[in-house]
Order: C-alpha cells, then structure tokens, then sequence
C-alpha cells in the first residue's frame, strides 16, 4: 500500500507538539502515534497543492463548570458500584448541556469499544485539561479511579470557586467603565453640539476648556467610526491571539507587576498551582511528570518558566523544596512547607494547606479591591461627568457674570 505524508497534532508530556510523518491513512497514523505514547488530537493529510482531509479528534465547547458537575457525577456513580459505561450514558442523558453530551456519548462510545478512560478523554483536550488526563490515567493503572475522580471532581470545583472571586471582583469596575464611556460619548455627540449652537448665538469667545471641548466632540464625530471598528479589529485580534506564546511573553510579566491586581493574579496562579501538584501527587502520578504538566496549566508563563527550572533541578536529582526555594516568586513560605512535606512524606497534605491560604488570601483581596474600587469610581466617574458640565455652562457664567 502507497504511504502517504500526514500533519498531526499531538499531547506529549502535558504540551502540544507538531510534526509530519507517512503512513498509509489517518487510522494507521493514530494507531502508530498512540502506540508511542503520544495522544493524537488532529491529524491531516499534508497539502500538496489540492484539497486534504482532516480527523478531528476534540472541539472546544464543553463549560468548565459543566465538565466539574460531570466529574463529580461520574465519581459518584463508580463509587456507587455502576460501571464506567452506565455512569457516562446516564450522565450523557441527563446533562443539559449540548455539546457535552455530544463530548460524553463519544467517550462512552470510545469505552465501550475497549479505549481506556484517559485515552477517551484525551480526544477531547480542551474540555479535559493534561492534569485532568495525567490523573485519571493513574487512577486506572492503580485500579483506584473513583477516588482519583472525587480529587479531580474538588480540584475543579476549588478552581471554579476561585475563578468566580476573581470575576466577582473584576465585573464590578468593567461595568462601571463601560458605563462611563458610554455617557461620556453620548455627551460629546449629542449634549455638546446643542450647547455649540448656543455658543455661536452667544457671539464671544469661548473659555480654553470649552474650546477642548467642543474640539473633542467635532473630532469624535469624525473619527468616531473608524474608532469602533478600530476597537472591533482589536478585540476580534485579541480574542485570536491573547493566549499566544510570543503575546502571553510580552504581557504576563507585566500583569505580576501591576499594582494591587499584580499580586492578585500571582495568589490565584500559585493557588492553582500547589493544588494541582498537591492532588497529582496524592494520585501517584510522578513528580517529574506532575511539575511537567501543571507547569504548563499555571496560568502565567512567568510561573510556568519557574515550574520548568525546578523540574529540570528535581530530574537531576534535586529535592523538590530546594528547587522551589531557588525560584524567588514562590516565596519562602511555599519552599518550606514543601520541604516539610517531603521529610515527612505528606507533600500533598502541605501543598494543600499552601492552596488553601491562598485561596484564603484570594477571596480576602478581591474583597479588599471591590471595596476601595467601589469609590474610586464613583468619584471618578462623577467627577468626569461635572467637568464636561463645567465646560459647558462656563461660556454662560462668564456672561452672567460679565452683565451684573
């Protein structure tokens, strides 16, 4: 049989890699790839100047709180004595949500076929993250996965509930923002040119401020459409591009070294961090292969370049304290409780006491944040609206004044 040349996609060690390879079709190629431990996600025929065909092996549409829910059913029910195939169809039947029933009916399908769990849901890598694959796959290799499902099923809560103090925390400004944009473009298009005709009646010289004023609405008017699309192309562009390798370089440092909010996001990235470590290693899974992969899910390419230094320090030989400690953004207090951990052999248990107080420290700033931005912005906002009324009215107190 001729060999033809294929493109694929695949996870290896808790990242995406590409490359080519020939092989006879597309199955083949699959076949041979997960024969060497690679977990296949797209595979094509390579583009030779026509048309090719393409497997697709995940979509991206599943919820994370969705996929936490159906964690914490699915452990469950094994716990509960049912089979991996009757959990997943039972759950596929009473979800409400679309795209992950059609995620779960693959899976189950998958299963039923003879594919392990972890191999099922590796087909899905953007609605089952690396950690959450590394840990079910060491769950059935030590034939405890309903336990290793009730870790997975709390680590995901756990992140949902630090991702909504976060959010919490961020929608309150965002609204009121948007809100001040809005009234301050609606002034300037429709409150400013009715005062402008007034002024021209007025037949004086208008004040500095007025006239920066009225300037900046007649250039609003002007450029104010080709300001919004600007705006569109810039938020279609950053939607496409915000979790880019050579962007996420460039911005991750800076968001760290943003005041108050800088150090916010560092708690939320160490929290995820320590929690993962501490449910991977709880699991069994190696902790070459659990700094491997949760390196890459911290949420901070300044983090994850810390992880893969103390990973590269622990393969050759390094305890995992030691290497935390030479790494300065994970502080003292994260190298010692490891350290203790390791001595005692409770590394787990350590790590998720320093996820819990960050978690802690976490709900504690948002709360902080909201509470100072609160007003701050009302006083921003107000003041910003009653400098445009001043502008405005300025012309008519000067020739109130100029008449008495």
């Amino acid at each position: 049989m001729a060999t033809k040349t294929f493109e694929y996609t695949v996870i290896a060690g808790g990242s995406t890699q590409s490359g080519k390879i020939e092989g006879p079709d597309q199955r083949a190629v699959a076949r041979h790839l997960r024969e060497a431990g690679l977990t296949p996600i797209d595979i094509r025929e390579a583009a030779s100047g026509g048309l090719h065909t393409e497997i697709n092996f995940g979509s991206s549409t599943a919820k994370p709180k969705d996929v936490a829910v159906t964690i914490r059913q699915l452990a469950t029910m094994v716990n509960a004595g049912l089979s991996l195939l009757q959990s997943l169809n039972a759950i596929a039947d009473q979800t409400g949500s679309t795209a992950l029933q059609k995620v779960l009916r693959q899976v189950a399908s998958d299963v039923e076929t003879g594919s392990t769990l972890a191999d099922a849901l590796a087909k899905h890598p953007k609605d089952f993250s690396p950690v959450i694959l590394a840990m079910v796959r060491a769950g059935e290799a030590g034939g405890y996965l309903d336990q290793v499902l009730s870790s997975v099923a709390e680590q995901l809560e756990a992140e949902l509930r630090l991702r909504r103090a976060v959010k919490s925390a961020m929608v309150y400004p965002i609204v009121v923002l948007i809100f001040a944009a809005i009234v301050v473009v609606a002034m300037l298009l429709f409150i400013v040119p009715v005062f402008e005709g007034i002024f021209a009646d007025l037949g004086k010289e208008l004040p500095v401020p007025t006239k920066v004023l009225v300037g900046l609405s007649g250039l609003l008017k002007i450029a104010g459409a080709p300001l919004l699309v600007l705006l569109l192309l810039m938020g279609w562009w950053w939607s496409n591009h915000k979790n880019d390798l050579a962007v996420r370089e460039k911005l991750d440092p800076i968001k760290l070294k943003l005041p108050i909010i800088g150090g916010l996001l560092l708690k939320v990235s160490l929290a995820r961090l320590s929690r993962s470590i501490a449910t991977m290693s709880r699991v069994g899974v190696p902790i070459v292969q659990t700094l491997e992969i949760t390196g890459e899910t911290a949420g901070n390419v300044v983090v994850t370049d810390a992880v893969a230094r103390v990973k590269e320090q622990v393969t050759v030989g390094s305890s995992l304290g030691k290497a935390i400690a030479a790494e300065p953004i994970f502080g003292p207090m994260i190298s010692r409780m490891v350290s203790v951990g390791e001595e005692a052999g409770a590394l787990d248990s350590m790590l998720e006491k320093v996820a819990e107080f960050y978690d802690d420290e976490v709900q504690q700033a948002t709360t902080a944040i909201t509470s100072i931005i609160e007003p701050v912005l009302i006083v921003m906002v107000g003041s910003i609206v009653g400098a445009i009324l001043i502008c405005l009215y300025l012309p008519i107190f000067e020739l109130t004044t100029a008449v008495d």
